[in-house]
């Protein structure tokens, strides 16, 4: 392999430019947890909520704070944006602007995750619900989108494989996979494992939030008994060597969002993320934003936090939004011609932006 001087560009010296000019994926996102500010304040009113005019009042109000205390604190949030995603109006509304957002980022492609079964109260049916979100994703042809349907483990396991059968009905017109979500103590995957059964029997692949809040036994389970094909945090794999080994040696994704494992409480900060520990120990990791409304980010701000925090070179953090097209829910020719644009483009951004000349000049160490 051929090196570049700039391969060696570091932490702080990659500029938000750069950072911004990158393609990107974001896998692991909620679009009920993803809502623009403006559009959350003109949705919530109309859905009876008191929404103040004041962004920083609005958060304050409605959004999770850092270090929330729990996942079940933290998820407890989702109620105020739920209520103002019950019309397919909205829904393709958010799912639009979500698209739109990301596009605006140079992401390339997004996989939004939500559970149908929580927008039906104003009439809606699952079909409608699926639908609605599609036609705004679709409305983005700058991003690449897909629908994760998610189950949740707090929810009836027949409910689960309801919406299992949701996603399949769906396969080829918008769903991506299924997933499952919520706080993982007491409420183990295998208790939804119809649900993941009936995907594989419809080669539908899954993803499963593990190993976020519980110990690594969760991501065991949700590998194992569950069939999932990427992990969504997966944050506490590292106190498992051996397990940690055959994800690397298999690789199976991981689904890494940093912002918001510090807003839960996963991680004390940034800094005590085992994200440069996996990557150090050939895992497969990509980053994402979770909730962009609740973490107050976006996939460039995910990778300032990054190279910030871990000083990974140009070249490694290519590596890992590499990984990011490696691990989406794509027919494999697709993914191979994301890939070989974004080697493209990585070369390309590199020219324009002089970064060799910027290494060659002392901008780096």
């Amino acid at each position: 392999m051929n090196y570049r001087p700039s391969d060696l560009l570091r932490g702080a010296d990659i500029s938000d430019d750069v950072l911004r000019a990158l393609p990107k994926t974001d896998l692991h996102i909620h679009l009920d947890g993803s809502l623009r500010p403006a559009t959350f304040v003109e949705l919530g009113r109309a859905a009876g909520l008191d929404m103040p005019d004041d962004e920083a009042a609005l958060r304050a109000r409605y959004c999770p704070g850092q270090g929330t205390g729990s996942l079940p604190e933290y998820l407890a949030f989702f109620d105020h944006t739920v209520a103002c995603l019950q019309t397919a109006e909205s829904l393709e509304r958010v799912a639009r602007e979500l698209a739109e957002d990301a596009a605006a980022a140079n992401v390339r492609v997004l996989e939004v995750r939500f559970c149908p079964l929580l927008h039906l109260e104003q009439g809606l049916n699952l079909d409608d619900c699926v639908a609605a979100v599609y036609r705004g994703l679709l409305a983005v042809d700058r991003v690449q989108g897909g629908i994760i349907v998610t189950g949740l483990r707090t929810i009836d396991p027949a409910q689960s494989l309801e919406l299992a059968q949701l996603a399949v009905n769906w396969k080829g017109r918008g769903v991506v996979a299924f997933d499952l979500a919520g706080a993982e103590a007491g409420q183990p995957a295998a208790d939804h494992r119809e649900a993941f059964y009936l995907c594989m029997k419809h080669n539908l692949p899954a993803t499963c939030h593990a190993g976020e809040t519980y110990g690594p036994e969760s991501i065991h389970m949700a590998i194992h008994r569950c069939g999932a094909k990427r992990i969504g945090h997966g944050t506490r794999l590292v106190e498992d060597p051996e397990l940690m080994s055959f994800v690397a040696d298999h690789r199976v994704p991981l689904e890494i969002c940093l912002s918001s494992n510090v807003h839960t409480g996963v991680v004390p900060s940034v800094g005590d993320h085992p994200l440069r520990h996996f990557r150090d120990a050939g895992l497969r990791v990509c980053l994402n934003t979770d909730n962009t409304l609740f973490a107050d980010t976006d996939m460039v701000r995910e990778l300032r936090l990054a190279v910030d925090t871990f000083d990974f070179t140009l070249l490694q953090l290519e590596d890992i939004i590499l990984g990011g097209f490696k691990s989406a829910f794509l027919p494999e020719q697709v993914a191979r011609d994301h890939i070989e644009l974004a080697l493209a483009e990585f070369a390309s951004i590199r020219d324009k932006h002089g970064l060799d000349g910027l290494v060659a000049s002392g901008g780096a160490s």
